[in-house]
């Protein structure tokens, strides 16, 4: 290694003297180091020599002192040392004071995150807080208004009742005369629109000789569905309560007292029954037809036996099912686990509705984010984002039809609901829009497939339901009640609907082609 000799620092020295102003200490060094004597030539000396010389010593020192035996590369932060250190310390030293210095300093930075951490979980709980206030606030408004409109149409019913023994006797145009304006069906396929159809309502109108109402509920019905073993019916409703009601074969005519007589009431709730908190919202029939699911504001799920209550919202088989909360989530469940054996997470408002397709394979979701999505077991995201409504979608419905149903050589399609007056159909292989049904005036709450598949139902809060052909894309039959409509259902045999009221009633209508 090449050193440097006294010579030529007394050389560096004097010469960082004369630079520094220091001229009597310049001569004097000069004069008994013998710096005349010396071989050095001056003009190869550059200036501040003799500070160049001790910085790149000390940077050398700093350096040995960060790096240790055992480290592959050197920390980037020197700034563990000062030069009084450099100079007054030995390597070891300085070594035994970095290790100290960023123990404490990573003790700090430690403090100083879970300081952050601690204010961003009081600012996240603290936002969470006004969420869900501005939640209830809305929620409890929207409840009024209904509540407003369910008592109009109470005052609306008490009024048509002595009306009714007229209304059955005449023909189906007279129930629809504030219905003379011709609906339009828009046909969108492959994102362009086809031509509007005009559709006489009055040639298409379900006659009163073909409705039964079931009365017994005391608030509005918000859902129905059939049971697929059976002629037993569910509904849920405002009023607290779930009723499986027992409907006879062949035509629905029958008096409401006989068919309010031949019902099972589940209760969901001991003593008062308008309990806000323990509305009805959802419910569902297993496979067999044995078990029947329910959903309420409660924040609970029930699984009933057609004889009363067994456990604790769409049925994948008789042992799993899948459910939706108002914290944008979707769990899948099953009966005898603890916890959900699957959870997905990608919408960014309320989970409105789940559905399995017929095979169990795929799910579909709708929510309050105006997007419907289509989600697989085997992965985490979504398959498909369906994105064409411009409002919340209130719920979806699979078609029977596609490999592994009774109607293989159909297409499997999607029929989302919206509060944007359409229904909306979908290619489920493509994640693309089939076309939009254009015939309601007010948000669409329900749509259900008959089970051969060819016909959909819709019912909205126009008081209208309309039943269309998938092939011809256009309404065929119409029917106009006292209220909104919250659910429309068909039973098994694709003869028979349901359709829930905001009136606190249910009507059975028969369909025939």
């Amino acid at each position: 290694m090449t050193s440097i000799t006294s010579v030529e620092l007394n050389f560096l020295v004097f010469r960082y003297l004369q630079e520094s102003g220091f001229t009597h200490s310049a001569f004097a060094l000069g004069y008994e180091a013998g710096i005349n004597k010396c071989t050095t030539d001056g003009n190869l000396v550059p200036p501040g020599a003799l500070i160049t010389f001790i910085q790149k010593g000390l940077q050398y020192l700093e350096m040995e002192a960060n790096l240790s035996n055992s480290d592959a590369d050197l920390d980037e932060d020197f700034s563990f040392l000062q030069p009084l250190d450099l100079i007054t310390k030995d390597v070891n030293q300085l070594r035994q004071m970095i290790t100290e210095k960023r123990k404490n300093s990573q003790m700090d930075k430690d403090k100083d995150k879970e300081h952050e951490s601690y204010q961003k979980k009081d600012k996240d709980k603290e936002l969470e807080k006004e969420h869900d206030g501005e939640r209830a606030r809305v929620r409890e408004k929207e409840r009024k208004e209904r509540e407003k409109d369910f008592e109009k149409d109470r005052e609306r019913i008490e009024k048509n009742k002595e009306r009714e023994k007229q209304r059955e006797d005449r023909n189906d145009r007279d129930v629809v005369r504030d219905q003379e304006d011709k609906v339009n069906v828009r046909h969108e396929e492959n994102g362009a629109s086809g031509e509007p159809m005009d559709i006489p309502l009055t040639d298409v109108e379900i006659p009163s000789s073909d409705v039964t109402i079931l009365e017994g509920h005391t608030n509005e019905v918000c859902a129905c569905a059939w049971s697929p073993a059976g002629s037993l019916l569910a509904s849920g409703s405002g009023d607290s309560t779930a009723r499986i009601w027992t409907i006879a074969d062949g035509s629905s005519r029958f008096s409401s007292q006989n068919g309010s007589s031949n019902v099972l009431v589940l209760k969901h709730v001991k003593g008062r029954t308008n309990e806000k908190s323990k509305d009805v919202t959802t419910l569902d029939w297993n496979g067999e037809g044995t078990m029947l699911a329910t959903g309420s504001y409660d924040g609970q799920a029930r699984i009933w036996s057609t004889k009363g209550p067994t456990l604790d919202v769409d049925w994948r088989n008789n042992v799993s099912f899948a459910m939706s909360s108002t914290d944008n989530m979707i769990y899948v469940c099953k009966i005898g686990e603890n916890h959900p054996v699957k959870t997905f997470a990608g919408h960014q408002g309320e989970v409105n509705c789940v559905k399995w397709d017929p095979t169990g394979s795929l799910l579909a979701s709708c929510s309050d984010d105006s997007t419907a999505k289509i989600w697989s077991m085997k992965q985490e995201k979504y398959v498909h984002d369906l994105r064409e409504h411009s409002k919340e979608i209130y719920t979806i419905r699979w078609s029977p039809t596609g490999p592994g149903t009774n109607n293989p050589n159909q297409q499997l399609v999607l029929a989302s609901a919206s509060f944007d007056s359409f229904v909306k159909l979908w290619d489920v292989e493509q994640g693309k829009l089939l076309c939009s049904l254009d015939g309601h005036r007010e948000p669409v709450y329900s749509v259900a497939f008959s089970p051969n598949g060819e016909y959909l139902a819709s019912g909205s809060l126009d008081k209208s339901m309309h039943i269309w052909s998938l092939k011809e894309r256009k309404i065929v039959k119409t029917y106009t009640g006292s209220g909104g409509i919250f659910e429309v259902c068909w039973n098994k045999e694709g003869d028979k609907l349901a359709a829930c009221f905001a009136n606190n009633t249910v009507c059975v209508l028969d369909f025939r082609m």
